[in-house]
């Protein structure tokens, strides 16, 4: 997951003012923890890191949209969950990061 789509990421969490600022500083540290994560499945899984990162912005730019879209938000959750499945036992760090971030999105109230 390249640095650019990172920081695309974290602009559009900072940007949505419905986000109470509590919940975007623990959303912003969470994604901090993505690079290093994603970094480890990149080295023996060179497209992988790609499809989870399409997964996470697709969450984050549904999460920081005014207009709420809770069905389009669960599904690509639900995606990026299944995406990350096969990595849960080489990748404990990564799968964790999925985890805890789905569940603060969830736990947005979207």
């Amino acid at each position: 997951m390249t640095e650019e789509r990172i920081q695309k990421i974290e602009s559009a969490v900072e940007a949505a003012d419905h986000i109470p600022v509590e919940k975007k500083a623990e959303l912003l540290a969470l994604l901090g923890k993505l690079k290093p994560a994603i970094a480890k499945v990149a080295h023996t899984h060179a497209d992988d890191p790609q499809s989870i990162g399409r997964f996470i912005e697709a969450s984050a730019h549904e999460a920081a949209r005014r207009e709420k879209r809770p069905h389009l938000l669960q599904k690509v959750l639900r995606e990026l969950k299944q995406s990350v499945e096969k990595f849960e036992a080489s990748h404990p760090e990564l799968a964790a990061f999925v985890s805890e971030y789905s569940a603060l999105l969830s736990g947005l109230g979207i």
